[in-house]
């Protein structure tokens, strides 16, 4: 298995991040909040690296949709989370990727994404996935699909390793 790293792409936060509402102020950084979908109640604190930071805008110069604790990086590598260590379960068990693909070279070369995506620039690849891997579908067991694609990659000279 490979440990999942965040790219900071800052999908996630910008769609389901929608479902986190603020709904008391508790102190200058400090607030109750809430996940809508699983109706989870947590207390959210803005570390201090971002405790006079503003959410990033839209073109049209309104905070950007999503959740109202997205701030843009410092260090200008994407999104960063403003309450990361007391961000809710959601969050913390969030993968939007769920195995890397790896070319003959051990590099990697795609990933599988959600239930039955590839990203990956390799046009090897995807012409395999279309023709042998896609008519998988993904059944309710997601373990034994997960091993069906592992072992069909393998037979193309690709491996499949989980994300934890």
């Amino acid at each position: 298995m490979v440990k999942f790293e965040c790219d900071r792409c800052g999908k996630c936060c910008r769609s389901f991040g929608e479902f986190i509402k603020i709904e008391r102020q508790l102190g200058d950084r400090d607030y109750y909040s809430r996940y809508g979908i699983k109706n989870e109640l947590f207390l959210a604190h803005i570390e201090g690296d971002y405790a006079d930071s503003h959410p990033p805008c839209s073109k049209e110069g309104e905070p950007a949709k999503g959740c109202p604790f997205i701030r843009n990086d410092p260090a200008g590598k994407g999104i960063a989370c403003a309450i990361y260590s007391t961000r809710p379960r959601i969050c913390r068990e969030f993968r939007c990727y769920r195995v890397v693909i790896l070319n003959r070279d051990g590099h990697e070369c795609g990933r599988i994404m959600g239930r039955n995506d590839l990203k990956t620039t390799d046009e090897s690849l995807e012409r395999i996935w279309k023709e042998h891997i896609a008519p998988l579908l993904p059944n309710h067991d997601d373990y034994r699909w997960e091993k069906a694609v592992i072992a069909a990659l393998a037979v193309h000279g690709y491996s499949g390793e989980p994300v934890e």
